[in-house]
């Protein structure tokens, strides 16, 4: 039987082509993920300016709540304490210890970009960096990076903005890194980068000593570990650990879906072969394993070419999660043998499984039936597949149902898998879907278009099983590229709506050199036509005494004014009083946790740090998206550059900011873009996911369509004989084609609501998606594409045979 089923694969080269490339792409699609499995779960990030020191002590980048309930990633860089630093150097086997102090600093005119580039000059020995003109700075002077010096030599004046602020300062020395560094520094004296930023960013410690006694919540590092203390965004593994979760699980059911509708086809093509087998004495067990092995064949050569791609897939999606800045760029793509392990051991599976029931469903049929089957194919589902299928169905509405009912956060995260579980049902279903989507009104529509237009609708009643095999790609691709995309075009409007809605300001102020400056802040304020100025913080913390258990892992956004800009409505107590160390709630969240106007709470902030703060205010916010106030100053003090990010004006005129470098002003719309930027991390993973699975999906229904029209030849040689011409065969296919794509584009767009729509109410409380009009049509145009073309050329490549010769052909 195995020399049987070679024989076999050289008449069958569409099918088994359709096959391969299906589990190419699946497994090296799989070992990509389990390469960004791998990465998060090590989080090798080698170090740079931090290179030199063999141990990096730093505060933990994660956030873990009090109920040991997960973790997340700390929105701001976690500081250690700065008797800490003298602590370590009375440790026994401890030779020197040096504090790296980093803040904002930006050389004018110079890279202009948000980086923190000022550092103490001791820290230099972390890198190293050498001097190669000059000395050490004083109070007053700077070291500058090669890169940032221009033409200026020791003892030239240039402009840094610290904090914001521009002043002057000698240029002291001209120090070169002795190692790559991607961020180039400016040094400043230790006493002055001190006041700067009094608490340390990160210790370095000399020689590689082990069992440091270190307070909690802070941790060493070695080796390339160290690189978590030196970038940030390096702080847990969970977000690349669930993406690359959610991204295999997808590539895995898309291919168990299309591999088994491609193999289905295959093997349904053939029956009549498997009639004659079973008829000449081959037992069904026979018959099973040759199908088996002529497909298995097939899968492991492709599985092999897949898993030799699999390097390429993983370094490419990998580079364009750090392109799009959603990973740090220097975190180290680690993909070793395990996931290639995986990648095949998983691969193997779904085909093997995948095969097995097509092929034992085909050989167990009795010799006459199946021979009866290959001319009029049964569209009748068997018991247990239609149970299977409808409690997908279930599944899916549940879900849906569900999520109307959450909150916006719990509704992205779990009413995602609606659309996924919608699709398997329909692939479970589709022969019957295919059938009671033909209603009259459906087919006289179609059979207006005379004999081409009768013969496709016997052919789309009799041949629904076959043509399920090409409805359940576009379903599939439908459903994940509609509801990933308008999923996050939800999302991210009522997100950005939420955030910005309630904040009044006709000019917002932005900066390029770290933050806005308290000098900046009186200046505005100053100016003609100024009615209301604030500035403006973005963090997120969580309330942890009393204790909140309705935001664990995920945070509260926090914002911080210090002007009477904010439009929510106040219930209790006067935003007025939001000074010094004090806090606006939300009324549920104060009646939830049982405190009222003048209560105390502990917020632990983004830094990690545990604040008491005093109730001043009960406001109202937008449902699902209430933020926590907080006076400016307490929350910037918190967060990495120490600075507000925005200062917010209401005016009747124009604001001057010739004094300030790296300022600008715009309108409302700059509230938007900055809040979307925050968002776009979410949506670049979403998009990614599904424009992946949508090329997989789009490659394997261009496979299954030229199977299916390659198989017909005897069907069209046959038509051709009574009368029929090619350009009337043709025109059959198209309007076969077209029913079937309008057919997948609908199911699929009902499947994706099942996702969107919930995730609408959730967000926005109305049930319309937001999003543009032009990506569903452009959708419809990509599923034309994909389906008309490739209809008529394998129709034009199939009609090619003369028709006497393709009734006589061994092969379809």
């Amino acid at each position: 039987m195995f020399r049987l089923a070679l024989t076999t694969l050289r008449h069958r080269t569409a099918a088994f082509l359709a096959i391969f490339v299906a589990v190419l792409l699946g497994s090296a699609l799989l070992a990509a993920a389990g390469g960004l499995l791998e990465t998060g779960l090590r989080l090798n990030a080698p170090p740079q300016r931090l290179a030199a020191a063999p141990v990096i002590v730093s505060g933990d980048p994660a956030y873990h709540p009090p109920n040991g309930s997960g973790s997340a990633a700390l929105p701001e860089r976690h500081r250690v304490d700065a008797d800490l630093a003298q602590k370590l150097a009375s440790t026994p086997g401890v030779t020197k210890v040096i504090a790296d102090r980093s803040f904002p600093a930006v050389v004018t005119p110079g890279a202009g970009a948000e980086v923190l580039a000022g550092h103490g000059w001791a820290s230099a020995a972390l890198t190293p960096y050498a001097l190669t003109a000059g000395r050490a700075p004083q109070t007053g002077q700077v070291v500058l990076d090669a890169r940032l010096a221009g033409g200026s030599k020791p003892g030239d004046q240039v402009t840094v903005t610290v904090r914001g602020e521009p002043q002057q300062y000698t240029v002291a020395g001209i120090a070169v890194a002795q190692r790559t560094v991607d961020v180039p520094a400016v040094f400043f004296a230790d006493s002055e980068a001190e006041r700067l930023s009094p608490a340390p960013d990160a210790l370095g410690v000399w020689p590689a000593v082990t069992g440091l006694e270190l307070p909690a919540g802070v941790q060493a590092y070695t080796g390339d570990e160290r690189g978590v203390a030196e970038y940030r965004g390096i702080a847990t593994s969970l977000p690349l650990i669930i993406m690359s979760g959610v991204f295999g699980g997808m590539v895995a059911v898309v291919m168990a879906l299309v591999v088994s509708a491609t193999i289905g086809l295959s093997v349904r093509q053939r029956r009549r072969e498997l009639a004659l087998l079973r008829a000449s004495g081959a037992t069904p067990r026979q018959v099973a394993k040759m199908v088996i092995a002529e497909t298995m064949v097939v899968g492991i050569l492709g599985l092999v070419l897949g898993l030799l791609c699999g390097r390429v897939a993983g370094d490419w999606i990998f580079g364009l999660l750090t392109g799009g800045g959603i990973v740090p760029a220097q975190l180290r793509y680690d993909q070793g043998p395990l996931p290639f392990a995986g990648a095949a051991l998983l691969t193997f599976i779904v085909l093997r499984v995948t095969v097995g029931i097509a092929a034992g469903r085909a050989a167990q049929i009795r010799p006459i039936q199946a021979l009866a089957e290959a001319a009029v194919p049964a569209v009748a589902l068997g018991r247990v597949r239609t149970l299977i299928g409808l409690g997908f169905a279930a599944v899916t509405v549940s879900i849906a149902v569900s999520t109307l009912f959450m909150s916006p956060t719990n509704a992205a995260a779990i009413g995602g898998p609606a659309g996924l579980t919608g699709s398997i049902a329909v692939a479970i279903l589709a022969p019957l879907v295919i059938q009671r989507a033909l209603i009259p009104r459906l087919t006289a529509l179609v059979e207006k278009r005379g004999t081409s237009g009768v013969l496709a609708v016997i052919n789309l009643r009799v041949r629904a099983v076959q043509f399920a095999a090409i409805l359940i790609p576009i379903t599939i691709a439908t459903t994940i590229a509609l509801g990933n995309i308008y999923a996050q075009t939800t999302q991210q409007k009522a997100a950005i709506e939420a955030a910005t809605g309630d904040l009044a300001a006709d000019v917002v102020i932005t900066s390029t050199t770290g933050g806005i400056p308290a000098g900046l802040t009186k200046s505005v304020r100053s100016q003609p036509g100024v009615t209301a100025v604030s500035e403006l913080v973005r963090s997120k913390g969580w309330i942890e005494e009393p204790y909140d258990k309705s935001h664990t892992s995920d945070a509260w956004p926090l914002l911080g004014l210090s002007g009477p800009v904010y439009e929510g409505k106040v219930t209790k107590g006067s935003l007025a009083d939001l000074k010094d160390s004090t806090i606006a709630l939300p009324p549920g969240t104060a009646k939830k946790l049982k405190v009222d106007v003048g209560s105390e709470l502990g917020v632990r902030l983004g830094d990690n740090a545990l604040v008491k703060v005093t109730v001043v205010a009960l406001v109202e916010g937008p449902s699902g998206y209430e933020p926590l106030l907080l006076p400016a100053a307490l929350l910037a003090s918190h967060t990495t550059t120490g600075l507000p990010s925005l200062l917010l004006v209401k005016t009747e005129g124009t604001v001057d900011l010739a004094k300030w470098p790296g300022t600008t002003a715009g309108g409302r719309d700059v509230l938007s873009a900055g809040y979307d930027a925050g968002l776009g991390v979410d949506a670049y993973i979403a998009y990614l996911l599904a424009g992946i699975a949508v090329a997989y999906t789009a490659i394997a229904s261009v496979n299954t369509i030229a199977v299916a029209v390659l198989d017909r030849r005897r069907e069209f040689g046959l038509q051709r004989l009574t009368g029929a011409t090619r350009k009337q065969v043709s025109r059959m296919l198209t309007l076969e084609s077209l029913v079937i794509a309008a057919l997948g584009l609908v199911i699929g767009l009902i499947a994706a609501a099942f996702t969107v729509l919930p995730i609408a109410v959730a967000s926005r409380g109305w049930p319309i998606p937001s999003g543009p009009v032009w990506i569903l049509l452009a959708w419809v145009g990509v599923v034309l594409l994909l389906v008309l073309p490739t209809t008529a050329i394998t129709g034009r490549i199939a009609m090619r045979t003369k028709p006497m010769d393709a009734l006589s052909s061994p092969v379809g």
